[in-house]
């Protein structure tokens, strides 16, 4: 039986409310659902959901640029506050806890060896700061706030790989998907069927990408850093 709650946004002293089904806007907030309507229990907005209150067209114009109802709810699941219970809340914080994770290792490096933090480090270095994770904040949002509260204890770089590769002829067709994959900025074939390109991709994917050059190659490709 689906179990009703008011998710609400305030900003400045307006306060908006959409009556919605708790499992279907945990659903929208996690990404499993994509239809902001589907999870509204009453298509109405409201200043006061219980007593029934509502904006005005023109209040709704210009807090949300739009008068357009899903676009508003869709609004308010995104940057409200929606009820959820204390398990949805572990949940939910635990997988933006493990996407701003995924984040920080894909894009960066630590500065004193050039070399990718893996994720087990920097999930103790949050734990160890005390990081505290908004559920209802995207994972990106919160990277800034996270690198500066852990900076301390484990530095970090964000940084790009620039890499030119050399890839001998009997491997460079199967090599080509995997290179676009990493950002292939350049391509040059040689006359003799050698691949020489150039990519670009986040430096925290640097042990990955070598570890796959590696397979596709079996060792024979070479490779330096143009940064």
């Amino acid at each position: 039986m689906a179990k009703t709650v008011v998710a609400k946004y305030s900003i400045g002293g307006d306060h908006f409310e959409i009556f919605v089904d708790s499992d279907l806007a945990y659903e929208y907030i996690t990404g499993k659902r994509t239809d902001a309507m589907s999870v509204l229990q009453v298509e109405e907005v409201f200043t006061n959901a219980n007593k029934g209150e509502k904006p005005s067209q023109e209040k709704l114009k210009k807090i949300f640029a739009t008068t357009d109802l899903p676009k508003i709810a869709e609004y308010i699941l995104k940057h409200g506050n929606v009820p959820i219970t204390t398990e949805q809340h572990r949940k939910l914080t635990e997988e933006k806890r493990k996407q701003i994770e995924q984040i920080i290792a894909r894009n960066s490096i630590d500065p004193r060896t050039g070399a990718p933090h893996p994720i087990q480090r920097i999930e103790n270095a949050m734990e160890t700061a005390k990081v505290t994770i908004d559920p209802f904040k995207t994972a990106n949002e919160q990277v800034d706030a996270v690198v500066k509260k852990i900076n301390m204890l484990l530095p970090i770089k964000f940084a790009t790989a620039r890499m030119e590769v050399v890839i001998p002829a009997e491997y460079a067709n199967r090599s080509y998907g995997m290179l676009k994959q990493y950002g292939l900025k350049s391509e040059e074939w040689q006359a003799n069927g050698a691949l020489k390109a150039v990519l670009e991709f986040p430096a925290g994917l640097q042990g990955e990408f070598f570890e796959k050059l590696n397979n596709f190659t079996k060792g024979s490709a070479q490779s330096r850093n143009l940064v």
